[in-house]
């Protein structure tokens, strides 16, 4: 409590120091009374002089004044105006002072330390600078951040996260240690306040105590302000350094297109088309691996673009065109290999017919036609035709137009003219072979033959390849080049798309069953290689201690997987070979087998992290060694990801080109079968991100959607009544069979490949309680979901009017089937009533209705 009245003491040097413990704030402008009086300390004399004032001012002398003072006031008649009281004691004071205005020293009760009121003080003022230097700091280092120019580089940009963390944690200490300060001074005003004998409160204290609250909260405003400002500000640079690498990333994909236009579509002998195929098996090799971290970089995006990403039309971008990417890339190496493969296997075959041909050129140079006058000369020659006949290549065999027509889509125009040269060639060895058998069957009488001009005996030996000879029977030169010349075939349209597309169908079905077998001999070398050997004891010192005991760690149910695709899938396929159309039968009938992928995909982000913590051990590398690959372990686990995504891709392949209509059907659902697996795949491991749930999620049934909304709680009755939310609460749904979960999306842990997101539970929506409204008015995004008979209402915006409808679609299923099982279990209910009662009833019928 201030003090109406104020004392102060003039002090003299004989005074104790107790009682000099009072100050002056200021001189009265009114009239003053002074009292003055003088008593013995320690044998001195002492002059002690009041001043009692009306108002809150005070007087105050230096230190040996007052005794002039005194002396003067007596002397000269006190030449102040004022009255002057001389007192002889303390006591006399308490005749015009309160008790209660004067300390103990001067024999009152008012409690007062002027050293303590001087410290707090100095505590308080002190307390205040601070709080505005802090305040002076934060708004620097906002503008700072605001400033902040975002570099070019991952590098630079990492660095620009950790200085302004680092910084921005030295300001939180900062803040931290100031609040304490504040509390401090908060405490020492309570127990101040808590001292008072009276127990009245001292207003001073308690403009003290405001003044350092006020001061705490405005405080407690800034760091709020400050942390949200910061997050904003690290998400963003967060952002932009996934951006930056996910950009990266897909940069680094693109090269393997123009290396895949780099390998010529066309060999022109033998030797350079098989040399072709080495570099696009090379190359398809590369682009397997690029294709599945493709993959991984799309499912990235979808991450990013799921966590509200500042470039979400970028990013989506970015997906569709690696899809398209792996896509055209996948399609052209395939085609690419096709045609080589069909062009080494046409010039395999030219190359025989060639050789073929030479030989029967050989053959027919050498016979002399003054032999064929004798029978046994023309029978010789015969068989000697028909020993060249037997051995005529398979090509040859059939007729020139359906050769064509067979290798129609390959043929270039260098090939094109060999067909007619190898069939004219075929002419001339059946018309001599014609000739020979008709000398060979009739009787002649020997022919005087003419010689001929000696200087034209050493040119023509035979008659074949005189100058006559030559202008009828359109003989034409083989070399190993395969001189060109003869006319175009014509062919039919209609056959030739028809056994084109035949002969696609087949070689991806070839292709499908040839890379399964390499894709279960690649299971087994693993499983062999490198997991069976870390049971070796001869390794067992190369073994990293972090990976014993870890193989189900590291390789999930990869023998699971194994085991079904060389006991049973590759079986299946392989019986396809001679009823290719049959292929999308296999996958439905082994539809339920392929959800071991599903427990391998959820395994593959510790399978990840267990590896790239053990990657640099000796224990792969001799591993891999022994087997001779080229590629590290990480690549062979991620070979089942990869294979799981080449069904889908080679299933697309076969429905277009697939000619049977009355197998399309089994093509497509195979196709969708695929598909869903792999989104069950994309949403399980969404559903093992979920923390906080209390309970199994798997008695919740499968899940069957999952995805990011805005919502709002717009109503809610009952004992747990809340407001309704006018801000929408960002939330990731996740739909299942039996229930609907509320999570939020939280920020993503650890740094590079480490960094992956989690969900907190937030609620749960039984599906047996729940009912939907398809159409809220405002926004054709939003729907409402209301829970126990409008108790829980919740209004659900979409991200897009299309993902509204899947969901809408998806949820009316559930509810549907939950109708069904009602009104199935009500009708039997009633049958069993109505036996029971021997009437034959007609049950009533159950409605479950759906807004």
């Amino acid at each position: 409590m201030m003090l109406e009245v104020l004392q102060y003491v003039v002090s003299f040097s004989a005074i104790p120091e107790t009682v000099e413990g009072f100050y002056l704030t200021g001189i009265s402008p009114l009239s003053l009374s002074l009292v003055y009086f003088s008593h013995h300390v320690r044998d001195n004399t002492c002059h002690t002089c009041f001043a009692i004032i009306r108002t809150t001012c005070l007087l105050q002398s230096p230190s040996g004044t007052g005794t002039d003072l005194g002396f003067r006031f007596s002397q000269d008649d006190f030449m102040l105006k004022m009255p002057v009281v001389m007192l002889s004691s303390v006591t006399d004071l308490l005749r015009y002072i309160d008790e209660n205005q004067l300390t103990s020293e001067f024999g009152g009760t008012l409690e007062y330390c002027h050293s303590d009121w001087v410290v707090l003080r100095t505590a308080i003022e002190s307390f205040a600078v601070t709080v505005k230097e802090i305040a002076q700091l934060l708004q620097s280092f906002g503008t700072e951040l605001a400033e902040t120019e975002l570099p070019d580089e991952a590098d630079a940009i990492e660095f620009l996260l950790r200085s302004h963390t680092d910084k921005y944690r030295q300001l939180k200490d900062d803040i931290r240690s100031v609040m304490r300060e504040g509390r401090h001074l908060l405490s020492n005003l309570e127990a101040a306040k808590a001292a008072k004998a009276d127990g009245q409160e001292d207003k001073d204290i308690k403009q003290d105590w405001d003044t350092v609250q006020r001061l705490l909260a405005q405080l407690r405003d800034m760091e709020m302000a400050f942390d949200g400002f910061f997050e904003k500000h690290h998400l963003k640079l967060q952002q932009y350094l996934q951006l930056m690498r996910y950009e990266m990333s897909f940069h680094e994909v693109q090269p393997l297109s123009g290396q895949e236009k780099e390998v010529a579509a066309v060999g022109g002998t033998v030797v350079q088309t098989e040399q072709l195929l080495k570099d696009l098996e090379t190359l398809d090799t590369r682009a397997q691996e690029e294709m599945g971290r493709a993959q991984i970089i799309i499912l990235r995006g979808h991450q990013l673009a799921t966590g509200h990403h500042y470039a979400l039309a970028l990013i989506v971008q970015r997906c569709n065109e690696l899809r398209h990417h792996c896509d055209v890339l996948t399609t052209a190496i395939r085609a690419k290999r096709a045609t080589l493969t069909r062009i080494h296997h046409l010039l395999l075959r030219l190359e025989e017919a060639r050789r073929w041909c030479d030989e029967g050129a050989y053959l027919l140079a050498n016979q002399l036609v003054d032999k064929f006058q004798s029978k046994e000369g023309a029978q010789g020659a015969l068989q000697d035709i028909e020993r060249l006949q037997e051995e005529t290549p398979l090509c040859l065999s059939q007729s020139p137009d359906v050769l064509s027509l067979e290798f129609e889509a390959i043929l270039t125009p260098q090939l094109e003219v060999c067909i007619p040269k190898l069939s004219a060639m075929q002419r001339m060895i059946h018309n001599r072979q014609a000739c020979l058998r008709k000398l060979a069957d009739i009787q002649v009488r020997p022919i005087q033959l003419v010689a001929p001009r000696p200087e034209h005996s050493p040119r023509c030996k035979s008659p074949l390849f005189s100058p006559k000879h030559s202008t009828k029977c359109n003989c034409i030169s083989f070399n190993k080049g395969i001189s060109l010349t003869g006319a175009s075939l014509s062919l039919s349209l209609s056959l030739c798309i028809l056994l084109t597309v035949l002969c696609v169908f087949r070689h991806i079905i070839k292709e499908l069953i040839e890379t399964e077998r390499i894709y279960v001999e690649e299971l087994l070398s693993v499983l062999l290689g490198y997991r069976a050997e870390m049971d070796n004891p001869a390794l067992s010192n190369l073994l990293p201690s972090a990976l014993r005991s870890k193989k189900e760690v590291l390789f999930g149910n990869m023998p699971e997987i194994y085991k079904f695709h060389s006991r049973t899938f590759l079986q299946d396929l392989e019986g396809c070979l001679e009823t290719p159309e049959r292929v999308g039968a296999c996958f439905l009938r082994r539809k339920e087998k392929f959800q071991v992928y599903e427990r391998y995909c959820q395994n593959k982000p510790h399978s990840e992290l267990l590896w790239r913590q053990c990657s640099a051990s000796l224990f792969f590398q001799e591993c891999q060694k022994k087997l001779e690959h080229k590629l590290g372990l990480d690549s062979y686990l991620l070979k089942p990801v990869q294979r799981l995504t080449k069904y889908q891709l080679l299933l697309k392949e076969l429905l277009k080109h697939s000619a049977d209509s009355d197998y399309i059907s089994e093509l497509q659902g195979a196709l969708e079968s695929m598909l869903d697996l792999l989104k069950s795949v994309n949403d399980s491991m969404h559903q093992i991100a979920i923390t906080g749930y209390e309970g199994e999620l798997s008695d919740l049934g499968r899940v069957l959607m999952q995805g990011s909304f805005s919502v709002w709680i717009s109503h809610k009755r009952g004992p747990t009544r809340m407001k309704a939310r006018f801000k929408p609460m960002q939330r990731h749904l996740f739909l299942h069979e039996h229930a609907l979960l509320f999570c939020k999306r939280r920020e993503e842990h650890g740094e590079g490949h480490d960094r992956t997101p989690f969900y907190s539970f937030k609620h749960c929506l039984r599906m047996s309680a729940v009912g939907i409204t398809e159409n809220v008015k405002g926004d054709v995004k939003k729907f409402e979901l209301w829970y126990s008979g409008r108790e829980e209402v919740y209004v659900v915006q979409a991200p897009t009017f299309q993902i509204k409808i899947t969901w809408l679609t998806e949820i009316r299923k559930i509810l549907t089937n939950q109708q069904r099982l009602l009104q199935g279990f009500y009708f039997a209910s009633t049958c069993l009533s109505a036996s029971m009662l021997g009437v034959l009833s007609i049950p009533l019928v159950f409605y479950c209705g759906v807004m």
